[in-house]
């Protein structure tokens, strides 16, 4: 018996990263699984590989999420959870960031969160769940990243609101809050051929043991494990609420 036997669950920016093992683990764990993104060759070979639904998702357009949800419910009769995952960062001083370029991280995080919930949540089964996105600069300031942390607040925002809302339907809405994770955003040489990237990651590693009590840079597979424990009953009373997974980084800074 697996946490998520007989429900559907879409995932955006599944094709990688942390949306790749959230996608993964969910199917290990019976779910159906909707792998919703824009890089759709990834997307595809991931969908084959796990038995799962490919479907193309630019999360800052309306329309691509109303394809989404049809293909989902045409494939599968229902939908039963969303993971809204999909996300960009730019690093940029507030008084240097172009308008362009905070709109683009608003259009992505921000907006993209909100038309999951508008546009999945009326198709959901009720007793569904959602899971946004959010980071541990959603609960904090980090230098150089105002674009995406003010984002990523507007997500517990967001959270909360539709926490509230789709509490009658038994709808439960939760918000996961990572801190640094080995992943594309955080490490781009994973893009890299011929880079190396377990090299990139150990330097990662060195850096944040410095910064994170628990001494390393996470992985995705354990932002996953929480992804999948805001899925499944074992947080069936759970709702509207932020969950930090950043190896202890907001907890503050040691001097010893």
């Amino acid at each position: 018996m697996g946490k998520l036997d007989g429900r559907v669950v879409l995932v955006t920016g599944a094709a990688r990263g942390q949306g790749e093992q959230e996608a993964r683990l969910f199917r290990q764990e019976g779910a159906e699984v909707v792998v919703a993104d824009v890089l759709d060759e990834r997307g595809e070979a991931l969908a084959q590989e796990i038995g799962a639904l490919h479907v193309h998702l630019d999360v800052s357009r309306e329309a691509d999420w109303r394809r989404a949800v049809t293909a989902a419910r045409e494939a599968y009769g229902r939908i039963d959870g969303l993971v809204n995952n999909a996300g960009i960062l730019r690093f940029n001083t507030l008084l240097e960031t172009p308008l362009d370029e905070f709109m683009q991280v608003v259009q992505v995080n921000q907006v993209g969160c909100f038309l999951g919930v508008k546009t999945v949540a009326p198709q959901m089964a009720d007793g569904g769940t959602i899971v946004n996105t959010a980071s541990y600069t959603g609960l904090t300031g980090m230098a150089a990243v105002g674009a995406y942390a003010a984002t990523k607040h507007a997500i517990l925002g967001l959270t909360r609101v539709a926490a509230l809302e789709l509490a009658p339907r038994g709808i439960r809405v939760n918000a996961m809050c990572p801190g640094a994770i080995d992943t594309p955003m955080s490490n781009p040489a994973l893009l890299d051929p011929e880079a190396d990237a377990e090299a990139t990651a150990r330097g990662l590693d060195r850096l944040y043991r410095k910064l994170v009590p628990l001494g390393r840079i996470g992985r995705p597979e354990e932002v996953a494990r929480l992804a999948l424990f805001l899925t499944s009953d074992d947080s069936s009373y759970i709702t509207g609420q932020p969950f930090v997974i950043d190896g202890g980084w907001l907890a503050g800074v040691s001097v010893i």
